[in-house]
């Protein structure tokens, strides 16, 4: 006799308290395939398929979904203090960014998806329609949930793509939020499904032939795993896969809004951001004063649970992800940084635990991993520089190039050193932060493709070319 299989869960263990949040069932191959079908019929129909669907109506969609997600913004902002450890304090505004991202993303659609018509010629028409892809597959983090998976979702949906989501195990609540969502805002059967998946499913359903586009977001060890998977698919893969992002501060800057600014893009989030300040240039004049300054100001962090009210720096994702900014650290005091931060300072920043105090390091270099390797956690290290050049220098010497910063009160000089440095992203005085309008991309190892603005369209739909002659 045949027993029956085994289903086999998947527990989220929270930063907080070490105890399992929740835990999910995963897929089996069979509900994989269930759901590719259905993804793949609403898409194509025969009746009432999505990408006949007007773009009006997914519009009308897709604003009534991001309104359905506002309003629980309570109870999310309390579920991710819980599955990955943000301060409950700041859990409500990842959900302004996405009201942000999703409301820009609506109001240029019509434009960034019209047909390309092209100057008239005798006894001929010509133009380039952006046809939608089928279904896509985002797969999205845990560090920012929502951000990074609705800078897909959304222009996805718009075009007349139909969307399966995939999630952090961290944070699959995300996933059953965002499908109820669009759920309850009426978006048909199929068009938007999740599934919580082990990474040998995950492999396969991005080599199964209806899966004609692949969002991913993480690492660049997961990024390297997607593209392995994607192998002569011929499909498009958008990489986001994190960064070391530097930053500048030139003699003339306004010190006082520098450090402000640094500080909080280094240890916002825990500093678990893709484009989180992991290193940071100072002009030789300025030194002292803005290492000063922006030891003061860390040293008033609040470290401590994340469904507390009075936190501002919350726990790691997870033990292993403290110890391995702890290792970095260490490392590099062995190797003759200084330590600018007092652990004593924050009582709950305890080895063998995802608490980890902020720290700032001086005397750093680059044959130093905290320097070079990506930290995803709460530590900065400050070197001093000579000049302008110098610092370019510097700043460009990464495998990664997602966002770099200058702080300075000459604009157009700003901009001149700005030209100079491999980056998806140039700031000048400010950091950390993703204006939907501008496209978001990287190099190097910080990937390739882009979200947002209206080439992110682009991305999500393919040209076809019209070329008619008359008579």
């Amino acid at each position: 006799m045949e027993l029956p299989s085994q289903e086999m869960m998947q527990d989220t263990v929270s930063p907080i308290d070490g105890s399992v949040f929740v835990s999910r069932p995963l897929a089996d191959e069979q509900q994989v395939l269930a759901c590719v079908e259905q993804g793949t019929l609403a898409y194509k129909g025969p009746e009432n398929s999505w990408k006949e669907t007007k773009l009006c109506e997914r519009k009308d969609l897709c604003k009534k979904a991001i309104e359905q997600l506002l309003s629980h913004k309570d109870e999310i902002a309390s579920e991710l203090s819980w599955m990955m450890g943000r301060p409950i304090r700041y859990g409500a505004g990842e959900l302004a960014g996405v009201a942000e991202r999703s409301d820009y993303m609506i109001e240029v659609c019509e434009k960034a998806l019209a047909d390309i018509t092209l100057e008239e010629r005798a006894g001929f028409t010509r133009y380039i329609k952006r046809e939608s892809l089928g279904v896509v597959l985002v797969i999205a983090p845990w560090n920012y949930p929502f951000l990074t998976a609705i800078n897909a979702i959304i222009p996805a949906l718009l075009a007349g793509n139909c969307v399966i989501l995939k999630h952090s195990a961290q944070t699959p609540l995300c996933a059953e939020r965002l499908y109820q969502a669009f759920t309850d805002a009426g978006l048909p059967q199929g068009v938007f499904q999740y599934l919580h998946m082990d990474h040998d499913n995950t492999a396969k359903l991005i080599a199964n032939e209806q899966i004609n586009y692949v969002a991913f977001t993480g690492s660049v060890f997961g990024g390297e795993m997607v593209e392995k998977a994607a192998v002569g698919r011929f499909i498009g893969v958008g990489l986001e896969l994190g960064g070391k992002d530097p930053a500048y501060v030139r003699e003339d800057a306004d010190i006082d809004s520098a450090v402000e600014t640094l500080v909080d893009g280094a240890f916002f989030n825990s500093g678990q951001s893709c484009c989180g300040i992991e290193r940071i240039y100072l002009h030789h004049s300025i030194y002292d004063e803005f290492v000063a300054k922006a030891v003061a100001l860390t040293e008033q962090y609040q470290l401590g649970r994340s469904d507390e009210s009075n936190t501002t720096l919350g726990p790691l994702v997870r033990t292993s992800a403290a110890d391995f900014v702890r290792q970095q650290i260490d490392d590099a005091v062995a190797q003759g940084a200084i330590a600018h931060i007092d652990e004593s300072l924050f009582p709950m920043s305890q080895s063998g635990t995802p608490y980890l105090a902020p720290q700032i390091l001086t005397q750093v270099d680059h044959t130093m991993k905290v320097m070079t390797q990506e930290s995803f956690g709460p530590v900065v290290g400050i070197m001093k520089v000579m000049d302008d050049d110098e610092a370019v220098a510097l700043m460009n010497d990464s495998d990664f190039g997602l966002t770099a910063s200058i702080f300075t009160q000459d604009i157009d000089l700003g901009i001149t050193l700005g030209e100079q440095l491999q980056a998806g992203t140039f700031f000048l005085n400010r950091c950390d932060y993703l204006d939907p309008a501008l496209a978001w991309t990287g190099v190097k190892q910080s990937g390739r493709g882009c979200t947002l603005s209206q080439l992110g369209f682009d991305q999500l739909t393919r040209p076809k070319s019209f070329h008619i002659k008359h008579g």
